[in-house]
């Protein structure tokens, strides 16, 4: 279908609903994995806004809530970041005063980061709200196709890469 604008001149089509869809079925695995990540981030991004809490504060704080210390190598492995980023945002969340870094007892030449007692409150009272978020995308695929994204992006991510 074309749409005129009021010069008479003629103006390209307006896709169909059907397009998003056809668009979709069409795209690269990898585009769509891209855009899901997208989502689901933008998703808890919402839930986190309202408190001022970046996502990936968001992400090095539910690590560390089991206020178990955590080597910067071993905590950019949980969060799936690299290093160099992550010394960076570690920095900004200690001038924030939600982690602290502290001498490893077992091992004085290493550093451990910590959770501190208003990031751990932080993450308690966002802990459910999170939960809650988590649920509602999980509901909205369904029990039976949820467990199949699960299991295939399971086995996606542990796959060897030639």
């Amino acid at each position: 279908m074309l749409h005129a604008c009021g010069t008479g001149t003629r103006i390209a089509p307006m896709p169909s609903p059907r397009t998003k869809k056809s668009a979709a079925s069409t795209a690269s695995l990898q585009t769509l994995l891209t855009e899901a990540s997208r989502k689901a981030t933008a998703d808890l991004e919402r839930v986190l806004r309202p408190k001022g809490v970046p996502v990936e504060y968001w992400r090095v704080l539910e690590v560390l809530a089991d206020e178990s210390g955590r080597p910067m190598s071993a905590l950019a492995d949980a969060v799936q970041m690299r290093l160099p980023t992550l010394s960076k945002l570690v920095d900004r969340m200690v001038a924030d005063a939600l982690v602290q870094r502290a001498p490893d007892p077992q091992d004085l030449r290493r550093v451990l980061v910590y959770i501190s007692d208003p990031g751990l409150q932080l993450v308690t009272g966002l802990r459910e709200k999170v939960r809650r978020q988590r649920s509602a995308l999980e509901a909205s695929l369904g029990e039976e196709h949820g467990a199949a994204l699960k299991r295939l992006l399971t086995a996606f991510i542990g796959e060897p890469r030639s």
